[in-house]
């Protein structure tokens, strides 16, 4: 009875064993043909243990199909004597329809005297949750080799205890290395390494073994074929094996390197001619200034560049500053920096140079200005420039000041006659504020309210203004000591030393947040005219619309004014500006048309809304025939364009007399209105809507 009761305990011990385990029992009898498979491998599938016959095929009908063969061939070569067990994977169908994955591992336990098998056991194993952690990790690893092989990213690890270094194929075909295996000396990558970045980089790659952080690092490697490669490698400690490894990974970033050289180029660099740009020749001066080393500042300024693009296109125009900026450079010691500050404009400085040598210097430039290509233009135009010195010897001096002195200069070198060079003088120079300190106290307006908006009326000749109610936005600065300071005078500032498209911006930001409300009720429309600086910005309609969309302005009601001068600086920007204005319905008008030969060009460029013939034409009118088939010349153009005509400069009753009878249909014309506050007109245009139905621009 104890033999039993102890037969008994162990049964349930295996039983409980079995059931923890999670593992199923088979015992095929190879004579009879009888299987018996244990409780708990039929509820592994969810069975009870009498819900299943004990047949020798049972296991192979819930088998996947996809499984069977294989699982087959196991046992047949075991029992063949050709594996020592039986052990495969295969899924079991589940009573509830789904699979198990099942590790099944067994063989012989009984032989007749022949050794013929007589008997198989062995277990199965629910390894369910295994294979689904496999599949899942192995998304894990496809993800991953995608990545790498995405980002270009090569692996490498040098295990410490071996000395030995393995680099995978991706880390062999940065370096240009021919192998077959990942195994590689531990000492070639050394022999890669740029000569300039080789102790750093191998300083850089001596990880803290006591730390798990990653350390990255850029450095050159030579291939073996001369061609130098730039890498970026993310380096770190595994601990692992005997003494642990250093595991790596390397990434080609040669492109990424020479892309980034070029965008530090393009942003210190005029785009056409090759020369500094402004800001980086005004951080350049300012170094060499702050050295206290006396040097020669230059402003040079092209004469009859306008009309040379006027005669021969902007393409011959830009081949004549290509040209200008390499004589200048030829003209220059190798200590000297030349600049294109914008349009035909252009600065050098020149260290350790005193008036004698800068004099000389200005000499071999005017030669050279004179003798640059025009191309087909060489025959019948000529180009030349104005140059201004400043001498430099304090170091206190700032970039504006020093720019002003040689702006100065400059313009008296115009003054004098054009094609020549002058010396600034502080004796000669005048006593109001020069163009810098103008140009500095026109930013200082726009932050402390001494920038005011103005505004000129546009009316139609003959009709009352309320009908058009059109304004063209102005600006007046406010000198510090309350006097009016002509726009004559700070706007010209503001192009020549690069705060002009800042300037327009806060013109278009200003009129449109204080009087947005009134043209999004019909009240009154604004046009705004743009600098050559404003543009080439772009980023303006960037701007533009976001200041739309903040003041509810409708783009029907804002206009853009561009002149000649302005295309003709840069054309491609100003043809670019047309088409984005005219896709947003914004009106576009060519501002002084006819004073240039360009502007028909222009006008058959640019499908603008409006031209505006220039005031010099009109305002002489009544004495000259010339200037009256002018404008019937241009009017009837426009007419045939489908373009409305403005003229400027109509402030004589005679004058509207006359255009009347020579039958001139103006749509808007200035007529005996002069600029004034543009609160007081949007006030005035208020009040006389207020007595209306409302007009809605959209």
């Amino acid at each position: 009875m104890a033999r039993q009761d102890k037969k008994n305990r162990d049964g349930t011990r295996w039983e409980r064993a079995l059931e923890r385990a999670h593992l199923g029992v088979w015992d095929w009898d190879l004579q009879t043909g009888d299987c018996f498979y244990s409780a708990t491998w039929a509820r592994m599938l969810g069975y009870e243990q009498d819900e299943l016959a004990n047949t020798s095929d049972l296991w192979l009908k819930l088998t996947h199909p996809d499984d069977r063969e294989r699982a087959l061939a196991s046992g047949d070569r075991h029992i063949a004597g050709l594996t020592d067990a039986i052990e495969t994977e295969l899924r079991l169908r589940h009573k509830q329809g789904h699979w198990v994955w099942v590790l099944d591992r067994g063989g012989i336990v009984e032989r007749d005297a022949d050794g013929r098998p007589l008997r198989l056991m062995g277990v199965q194993t629910d390894i369910t949750k295994q294979k689904a952690a496999e599949a899942e990790l192995e998304q894990v690893n496809v993800r991953f080799r995608l990545a790498l092989a995405a980002s270009g990213t090569g692996i490498w690890h040098y295990d410490i205890a071996t000395n030995k270094s393995y680099w995978d194929a991706r880390t062999r075909d940065i370096f240009g290395l021919v192998a077959d295996t990942d195994e590689v000396s531990a000492g070639l990558w050394h022999t890669y390494l740029h000569p300039d970045d080789k102790e750093a980089t191998e300083r850089a790659h001596q990880v803290d073994l006591r730390m798990d952080a990653v350390t990255a690092s850029q450095y050159r490697i030579v291939r073996r074929d001369g061609e130098i490669r730039h890498v970026e490698s993310l380096v770190r400690f595994i601990a692992a094996g005997a003494a642990g490894q250093i595991l790596g990974t390397v990434r080609d970033i040669t492109e990424d390197k020479l892309r980034e050289q070029e965008l530090a180029y393009a942003a210190r660099h005029d785009a056409l001619t090759g020369l500094l740009n402004r800001a980086a020749f005004d951080r350049l001066l300012a170094d060499h200034i702050a050295t206290g080393v006396p040097l020669a500042v230059f402003y040079v300024d092209l004469d009859y560049f306008k009309a040379l693009n006027d005669f021969a296109g902007h393409a011959a125009g830009d081949l004549a500053l290509k040209s200008v900026a390499t004589g200048i450079g030829r003209c220059l010691p190798p200590s000297a920096h030349a600049a294109r500050l914008g349009g035909d404009e252009f600065a050098l400085l020149v260290p350790s140079c005193d008036a004698a040598q800068a004099e000389g210097l200005a000499g071999a430039i005017l030669e050279a200005v004179r003798g640059a290509d025009l191309g087909l233009a060489a025959t019948s135009r000529r180009l030349a420039a104005s140059i201004g010195i400043a001498i430099v010897h304090d170091h206190a001096t700032t970039v504006a000041d020093a720019l002003a002195c040689a702006d100065d200069a400059c313009y008296a070198a115009k003054a004098a006659g054009r094609d020549r060079f002058a010396v600034f003088s502080a004796e000669a120079a005048s006593g109001g504020l020069n163009a810098a300190r103008l140009a500095a106290d026109t930013v200082d307006a726009m932050e402390d309210g001494r920038l005011k908006l103005f505004g000129q009326e546009i009316h139609r000749l003959g009709r009352p203004w309320q009908e058009n109610r059109h304004v063209e936005v102005l600006a007046r600065l406010v000198g510090r000591g309350g006097q009016l300071i002509p726009p004559g005078e700070f706007i010209p500032a503001a192009e020549r030393f690069g705060i002009a498209a800042r300037l327009d911006r806060w013109i278009i930001r200003s009129a449109l947040t204080q009087y947005g409300a009134a043209m999004r009720s019909g009240v009154i429309t604004l046009g705004f005219n743009l600098s050559a600086q404003t543009l080439s910005d772009p980023g303006l309609w960037d701007f533009v619309d976001g200041i739309i969309g903040e003041t509810g302005a409708p783009h029907r009601g804002i206009g853009f004014e561009i002149t000649e001068t302005a295309a003709v600086t840069n054309f491609d920007a100003a043809e670019a500006f047309v088409r984005k204005a005219r896709e947003r319905r914004c009106k576009v008008s060519l501002d002084d048309f006819g004073a240039g030969m360009s502007s028909f060009e222009y006008l058959r460029r640019f499908p603008v809304d409006a031209i505006k013939i220039d005031g010099s034409f009109i305002e002489h009118i009544t004495e000259s025939r010339f200037d009256r088939e002018i404008v019937l010349a241009i009017a009837s153009i426009a007419r045939s364009l489908g373009c409305a005509v403005v003229g400027e400069k109509i402030e004589r009753q005679d004058s509207v007399a006359m255009l009347g009878d020579m039958g001139v249909e103006f749509g808007q014309g200035f007529l005996l209105h002069r600029p004034e506050p543009l609160e007081r007109i949007v006030a005035r245009a208020t009040s006389a809507a207020d007595a209306e139905p409302a007009r809605k621009v959209s």
